[in-house]
C-alpha cells in the first residue's frame, strides 16, 4: 500500500482496519503516514517524501521521487506481494501500478486520478496499469466502465467520519473560541507549497476582514508543526501579529464546525468544510509555471469538489490572479451578512453528504478481498 499524503493516509488507515476485521493473517507495508502506521503498516519510506504538489514544484523533487519509486518497484517486484493497492497519489502510484500489474500481480487504485478535470486522455494508462479501481465519486464509475476498467464506486470516507449535523456551540468551547463572535476559519493549505503562495493572501484577507468587522475572530488549524511555524512566520511578515486569530496543531473539523464562514484553499477541505455544513469562499494560488501548464489542461469551469460534485458554482471560488486580499475579504463580508446564501450552500452541502455517505472503508475492503481472492483462484 502506497499513500502520499495525510489524506491518503486516513484512507489508508481506514481500509487496513476494515481488511483486518474481514480477513486474519494480512500484512501491510509500503509507504504511509502516522494512522497507516498504526495499523500496523511498515512504512518503508518517509510519507512527507510523497507529499508534494504542483508541477514546478514536483519538478525540484523529481529525481529523489523517481529513485525512491525505481527502489520500491525493485523490491516489490522481488517480494511479490499478493496484492498492490495505490492510495490517491496516482503520478508516482500508476507508474508503479503498471510495473507490478505487467509482472502479474494485481493491483487496485484507490481514489480515481481527476480524468474529469483533466480530460479523459488518461483512462488508456489508467487501464493499463490497474487491475480494479475504488472511486470516491458517484459520477466516475461510468467514465470508466466506458474503457474497460473494472471500478467500484464506494463514497468518500469523509463523509462516513464526519457527522451529518455539527454542535457549533460546542465546537468552540471545546477549543476556548468566543462565543458570540463572528468566527471565520482559515484553511490556507495544509502542504508548505500551498502556504508559500496562499498563507500571506490568507493573512492579509483576514486581516482586511477585521477592518471591516472588528467582531470577526479567525479560527486557523495547521497540518504540522512545520507549517504552524511557516504560517507564524507569515502573519510576522504580514504584520498581523496582532489579528484576533486562536491558531491550532490539527483539529480542523472542529474548527470548521466553530466556524460561521470558512476562507479554504481548493483541495480536498473543500469537501471537508462542505460535509461540515459551513459556509465557504474558495480560494487557490500556484506558481505561475504550475498554472500556466493547469489552465492548458483544465476544462471544468470550476476547481472546488463541491462544485464540482453540484454540478455548479455554487460556492464562491477566486483562482490565481483573482485571489487578492481585497477580494477574499469581500467574499467573506458578503457571506458573512447574507444568511440566505449560507442556507442555500448549506443545503446543497446536505445533499452532497447524503450522496458519498457509503459506508466507504468497508465497500473498499469488499472490492480490495474480491480481487485478491479472484487473483488466487
Amino acid at each position: 500500500m502506497v499513500a502520499g499524503e495525510a489524506s491518503g493516509d486516513l484512507l489508508g488507515s481506514h481500509l487496513m482496519a476494515a481488511l483486518k476485521a474481514r480477513r486474519t493473517g494480512l500484512r501491510f507495508s509500503g509507504i504511509g503516514g502516522p494512522k497507516m502506521i498504526a495499523e500496523g503498516l511498515e512504512s518503508l519510506y518517509p510519507i512527507e517524501q510523497l507529499s508534494v504538489r504542483g508541477y514546478a514544484e514536483v519538478l525540484g523533487q523529481y529525481r529523489a521521487i523517481t529513485e525512491m519509486r525505481r527502489r520500491l518497484a525493485r523490491r516489490l517486484l522481488e517480494e511479490r506481494p499478493a496484492l498492490y493497492v495505490g492510495i490517491d497519489s496516482s503520478d508516482f502510484n500508476l507508474e508503479l501500478e503498471r510495473q507490478l500489474k505487467d509482472a502479474g500481480i494485481p493491483t487496485v487504485q484507490y481514489v480515481s486520478p481527476s480524468i474529469w478535470a483533466w480530460r479523459g486522455w488518461r483512462v488508456r494508462r489508467i487501464a493499463r496499469s490497474v487491475t480494479h479501481l475504488l472511486a470516491l465519486f458517484p459520477f466516475e464509475p461510468a467514465l470508466y466502465e466506458k474503457a474497460g476498467v473494472a471500478v467500484t464506486y464506494v463514497g468518500h470516507p469523509l463523509a462516513d467520519l464526519i457527522p451529518l449535523a455539527s454542535d457549533r456551540a460546542q465546537a468552540r468551547a471545546q477549543l476556548r473560541l468566543p462565543a458570540t463572535a463572528r468566527i471565520v476559519a482559515l484553511l490556507p493549505g495544509s502542504r508548505r507549497s500551498e502556504l508559500q503562495y496562499m498563507g500571506e493572501i490568507f493573512v492579509r484577507a483576514a486581516r482586511r476582514l477585521s477592518e471591516q468587522l472588528p467582531e470577526a475572530h479567525f479560527v486557523c488549524p495547521t497540518a504540522s508543526r512545520d507549517t504552524r511555524e511557516q504560517f507564524e512566520a507569515v502573519l510576522r511578515s504580514a504584520g498581523a501579529a496582532d489579528l484576533p486569530l486562536t491558531l491550532l496543531y490539527g483539529h480542523s473539523h472542529e474548527a470548521l464546525a466553530a466556524a460561521d464562514v470558512a476562507l479554504v484553499a481548493s483541495g480536498t477541505a473543500t469537501l471537508e468544510t462542505a460535509l461540515i455544513k459551513t459556509p465557504m469562499v474558495i480560494a487557490y494560488r500556484q506558481s505561475p509555471l504550475t498554472w500556466a501548464l493547469m489552465r492548458r489542461m483544465i476544462y471544468l469551469p470550476y476547481i472546488g469538489l463541491p462544485n464540482i460534485l453540484a454540478g455548479e458554482a455554487f460556492v464562491p471560488e477566486y483562482i490565481q490572479n483573482r485571489a487578492t486580499p481585497e477580494a477574499l475579504a469581500g467574499a467573506l463580508a458578503a457571506l458573512l451578512q447574507d444568511p440566505i446564501a449560507q442556507q442555500h450552500q448549506i443545503e446543497r452541502f446536505r445533499a452532497i453528504h447524503a450522496t458519498l455517505r457509503q459506508n466507504t472503508a468497508q465497500k473498499a475492503a469488499d472490492a480490495v478481498l474480491g480481487v485478491l481472492d479472484g487473483a488466487r483462484a
